[in-house]
């Protein structure tokens, strides 16, 4: 995958910035380049940006797309989407969770978790939070979500969230921050910044649904992460920027 542009509306995008631009010959097949949301298409080849975000591509797929950086995004859920939710009430054997504060909720199986029982299972309360995986999607029914693997039996890191503080950002920056390369790929390099050069220790869960949870050794450590996040979601911030910002941040901690 590319290394993603940062682009505001208004911005033509260069031919060059196309998945497969370098490869297309006369004696190269391709496949119809397929594009993503936020982007405009003005005949005979211009595109623009319609919000401001990161410009993404996948040459495989011959795609292009755009990351949203606004928090105006509304998360829909999709297949083996990570989401943070809140359990709302429950049910006699499902909890139901919030994955956003207007949206409905998420069904939740009580025994959707490893080596849950009915004697084992896990007994949370309304306001716990849990890291799970959308399991389920319907036009006509509310979401499933569950925090186990189904192949394996084993939790993957799911489960409930102890402790700690959930900040609310942006649906872009989260799948920035869930990139495998987040800093090549995303343009994301405050929590490497944090943990690598300062010393910072904490734990983070990123939810696609617009949440992320954060545990650190102090509670200082804990706010100081949210307020990064939530600073470099507010604006579009380079890397040399986002180094410069975690150094002004760190100084208070």
């Amino acid at each position: 995958m590319a290394t993603a542009q940062i682009l505001l509306p208004g911005d033509t995008i260069p031919p060059s910035s196309l998945p497969n631009a370098a490869a297309t010959t006369s004696t190269t097949k391709t496949k119809p380049l397929t594009l993503g949301p936020h982007l405009l298409y003005t005949p005979p080849s211009t595109l623009y940006p319609t919000t401001p975000g990161l410009l993404q591509s996948d040459p495989r797929k011959n795609a292009l797309w755009l990351e949203p950086t606004s928090s105006t995004s509304r998360y829909l859920p999709s297949l083996n989407d990570l989401v943070i939710a809140t359990v709302h009430h429950s049910s006699t054997d499902t909890y139901h969770c919030l994955l956003t504060p207007h949206t409905s909720p998420a069904t939740l199986p009580q025994l959707a978790f490893e080596g849950a029982t009915k004697k084992t299972r896990p007994q949370l309360v309304p306001g716990s939070i849990v890291y799970a995986r959308v399991s389920s999607v319907s036009k006509h029914m509310d979401p499933e979500i569950e925090c186990v693997h189904p192949g394996t039996g084993k939790s993957d890191g799911l489960g409930e969230l102890k402790g700690g503080m959930v900040f609310d950002i942006s649906i872009g920056l989260c799948r920035r921050l869930m990139m495998v390369k987040a800093r090549e790929e995303g343009g994301v390099a405050v929590l490497e910044e944090m943990a690598e050069k300062y010393g910072a220790r904490f734990e983070v869960a990123v939810g696609r649904n617009g949440r992320v949870w954060v545990r650190g050794e102090s509670v200082k450590i804990t706010v100081a992460v949210g307020r990064v996040l939530t600073l470099v979601d507010e604006g579009i911030l380079g890397v040399d920027e986002q180094v410069k910002l975690v150094r002004q941040v760190m100084k208070s901690v």
